[in-house]
């Protein structure tokens, strides 16, 4: 343990991470079965390390953004991992169980048996975010190393101080052999993708996932791809307006909209507009009275990003489009060297403005009106799939509607985000919004290997009786009869 975990920069960078890789495959076939003890160890570690580190994750994210509450950090980065690798910890030991299966006919009568037994894949690479920098790293990590692996990560350079962090954390815990880290830009992070890993998870945009899985591809590498894309919202006549409202400005408003399943645009029922425009404005300057300096409210994560908001906001401004900034303090954004961005609501945009093109992933809401919930479904089921979708009200029908008639990754009812939490509940999206699932038993099984197993009985002539041994005869035709047939 407590070897140095190395940013990579230079012509060697592909030459230390196929080292890298090979110490860990060599290192998981030496073992053998990982036992359960092992993966709670691992596990136990992981957790030790997060909660001995907590404050100071809190102060490289804070560093990072120039402005990230502590509360925030702790309740998202901190507490989702350590909740993850709790969890996992604590049913391992049954996931790991042997499944058994029903045996074909003749077979099952001649004493054979089947069983699935999950096997670790071996070494998994993990590509994280800058939005959640730790989380992104360990809630998954909890899946791949309860399924017994060991782990190549690569953290988001977007994040620098939370990303050296990780390094030192991961190398004071752990044998660079079961997990190390490496930090560095975009060349790392392409010759990281084009590693022959067992399996690769990435978390981020829909487009650098394009590059991850031809990468991957090259190498038949699996790839699980959790990304984004916009999760609509969709406020039903039923629903209680002013608690529906709280409840979604809540959820935007977390880490100022920089969250991968943020609602992305509302739609309302077009006599709501006014009153939600109203509500939704009360509600966040009880939240933030004020904005520029205020400590709880998060900063966009750089320059980018932030005149990636500005892009939107001129966009909607050129088109005649309605914007309602809420800035409770009438504050002065000229001077602000945190790149804040204020709340601000988009109305009725046209399809073709930038807010509707692409994942906001800020503090901008764009809120569409309906005038029958059934246009509400078309006009989901028009744009890609996102990696969530909510639905507030209290109509059974609607609901149904909502849930049968649309297909996102995850869906939250009268909430947003809550269904990401649920540790049970597995957490992907589906065709542009991602591919495979963490968290849970399907987490589990993500990052495991499958592996049917048929055992045969020693002293039973099972192929000549089942009609399948040469010369064939009348075993063999009534094999085919009681199969041919209707």
């Amino acid at each position: 343990m407590n070897a140095p975990q190395k940013t990579l920069i230079g012509s060697d960078t592909e030459l230390q991470l196929q080292t890298a890789l090979q110490a860990q495959r060599d290192s998981y076939l030496a073992e053998g079965e990982v036992s359960a003890a092992t993966r709670i160890d691992r596990i136990d570690r992981a957790i030790s390390v997060l909660v001995k580190h907590s404050e100071a994750i809190s102060e490289a994210m804070n560093s990072d953004f120039g402005c990230r509450p502590r509360e925030v950090n702790l309740m998202t980065d901190v507490t989702g991992s350590i909740e993850c690798l709790k969890h996992c910890k604590k049913h391992l030991k049954t996931w790991m169980k042997p499944e058994k299966r029903p045996t074909m006919f003749p077979l099952n009568l001649l004493g054979g048996r089947s069983s699935i037994e999950y096997q670790p894949k071996g070494v998994v690479g993990v590509l994280a975010p800058w939005n959640f920098p730790l989380g992104m790293v360990f809630e998954p990590l909890a899946n791949v190393l309860a399924a017994g692996n060991r782990a190549m990560i690569k953290p988001s350079e977007f994040t620098p101080a939370t990303s050296a962090l990780i390094a030192d954390m991961v190398a004071e815990a752990f044998d660079p052999e079961e997990l190390t880290v490496f930090a560095g830009g975009p060349e790392v992070g392409q010759a990281f993708s084009a590693l022959p890993f067992d399996h690769m998870i990435f978390t981020g945009a829909t487009s650098i996932a394009r590059h991850i899985m031809a990468a991957a591809a090259k190498n038949l590498v699996p790839v699980t791809l959790e990304l984004g894309g916009k999760s609509p919202v969709v406020l039903s006549r039923s629903a209680n307006l002013q608690e529906a409202v709280e409840r979604v400005m809540v959820g935007k408003m977390l880490n100022a909209g920089q969250v991968c399943i943020a609602p992305d645009y509302l739609m309302v029922p077009e006599e709501d507009l006014d009153d939600v425009v109203e509500h939704a404005t009360a509600i966040v300057s009880q939240m933030y009275p004020s904005l520029l300096n205020n400590e709880q409210y998060t900063a966009m994560v750089n320059g980018r990003h932030y005149d990636r908001m500005h892009d939107n906001l001129k966009d909607a401004e050129q088109r005649g489009i309605k914007t309602v900034t809420i800035n409770p303090a009438n504050e002065d954004f000229t001077d602000n060297p945190d790149q804040k961005v204020p709340p601000t609501l988009i109305i009725n945009p046209d399809d073709d403005a930038i807010c509707m093109q692409d994942e906001i992933f800020g503090p901008l809401l764009p809120i569409k009106t309906y005038k029958k919930f059934e246009d509400t479904i078309g006009y989901i089921n028009a744009h890609p799939r996102p990696l969530a979708a909510y639905y507030f009200g209290d109509d059974t029908a609607e609901e149904k509607r909502f849930l049968t008639g649309t297909t996102s990754g995850g869906v939250s009812i009268n909430d947003v985000m809550f269904h990401m939490l649920q540790k049970d509940l597995p957490f992907g999206g589906v065709g542009p919004s991602g591919m495979g699932a963490y968290h849970g038993m399907e987490g589990f099984k993500t990052f495991s290997h499958a592996k049917g197993i048929y055992r045969q009985p020693k002293r039973i002539p099972v192929a000549k009786l089942a009609g399948f041994m040469p010369p064939y005869g009348p075993a063999s035709e009534k094999s085919i009869q009681q199969k041919v047939k209707k």
